[in-house]
């Protein structure tokens, strides 16, 4: 299984991107796809999460703001991010749970991440 995520770059505060993340490979089940970030010094966050076939959660740093949509036929996330501020600027990295055939369990694959910067 692999991940890739576009759509970083570097904006102005109050400006917008669209991450874009699509899994490949040999694919049975996608369970939970999702959005996490990382700022330089501070620890891995969640940005937000899907459970195939069910809603979106938000970190409520983001609520209002980040909007994320998958494609479950597709096997993407994307994730429009409005209004942005210096605070999110980060690496971001999408992920996927996915099982193999004949296995009850989910292993979590990342994506290499996408650099985005606000500026003020």
């Amino acid at each position: 299984v692999q991940l890739q995520a576009s759509g970083g770059g570097l904006v102005q505060s109050g400006e917008s991107l669209r991450l874009s993340c699509v899994a490949s490979g040999d694919l049975f089940d996608i369970g939970y796809m999702g959005w996490y970030r990382q700022a330089p010094g501070k620890q891995r966050e969640l940005v937000a999460s899907y459970e195939t076939g069910g809603s979106v959660n938000y970190a409520e740093s983001v609520k209002g703001r980040f909007t994320m949509s998958p494609d479950d036929a597709k096997h993407m996330a994307y994730l429009q991010m409005d209004n942005l501020r210096p605070e999110d600027t980060a690496t971001y990295y999408c992920h996927a749970d996915h099982r193999y055939r004949r296995t009850a369990t989910y292993q979590r694959y990342w994506g290499p991440g996408t650099e985005v910067t606000v500026s003020s």
